[in-house]
């Protein structure tokens, strides 16, 4: 899953980009108002997590911006402790939820999950099954009855991205903005080369779960039923 940070504090902003990573959601950092704007309106991050107080625009007025667009994308307010007025404003401009600075890392992991959860998000477990797969992807690696080999991180990355579709076609631009970043420079022939990776291994487990290939759409997990 894929969150945004939207904290003009640098230091505070790379702790939280640290910890994220570290409980494996893919993290994207911007570090004023205008460019918050810009990178939530993107439709390609399933929290943010915004400042109030930012150069060019603050969180409320990105907040507001983001609801008038109809997004729904979960919104987790970074406030200033006892900043009662600000809190309540974001609560009645659409947010989720907000905490108090300075917080816990368990704190606000909870509160992600929590404001997660109320969406109706599929929050990943250390174990991700579909079919005969289970992936680890704290420890990345994928088992197929009992046979496990090791991916490296952007395969583990587009299965579980995979697993989580259920079923739905994942074309290469959400991959490619999922794993990368929209503003990346990764291109279609780089999802490819994942793809086949991930087909490999499948084949090296013998597994009866393949990625199959929606021409000119994208890609989707199936079983093989046979």
């Amino acid at each position: 899953m894929r969150i945004l940070i939207v904290e003009d504090e640098e230091h505070l902003a790379e702790a939280l980009s640290q910890i994220l990573k570290k409980n494996r959601y893919s993290v994207d950092v911007v570090h004023d108002g205008e460019d918050g704007l810009d990178y939530a309106l993107s439709g390609i991050y399933d929290l943010l997590l915004l400042d109030i107080m930012l150069p060019g625009m603050d969180g409320i007025s990105i907040l507001k911006t983001v609801r008038g667009k109809g997004m729904d994308v979960p919104v987790i307010l970074l406030t200033a402790k006892g900043e009662i007025p600000d809190k309540i404003a974001g609560l009645d401009h659409g947010a989720d939820d907000y905490v108090a600075k300075p917080f816990s890392s368990d704190e606000l992991l909870a509160r992600i999950r929590a404001a997660m959860r109320r969406k109706g998000e599929v929050v990943p477990e250390d174990a991700l099954k579909f079919g005969d797969l289970e992936l680890n992807a704290s420890n990345p690696k994928l088992t197929v009855r009992g046979k496990e080999i090791k991916l490296n991180p952007k395969e583990s990355e587009l299965l579980e991205l995979l697993i989580l579709r259920k079923q739905a076609v994942t074309s290469k631009e959400q991959i490619i903005e999922k794993l990368w970043g929209f503003d990346s420079e990764a291109e279609h022939n780089n999802v490819e080369v994942y793809i086949s990776f991930l087909r490999k291994k499948l084949k090296f487990l013998a597994s009866d779960t393949r990625i199959t290939t929606i021409r000119s759409v994208g890609y989707v997990l199936e079983e093989d039923r046979e």
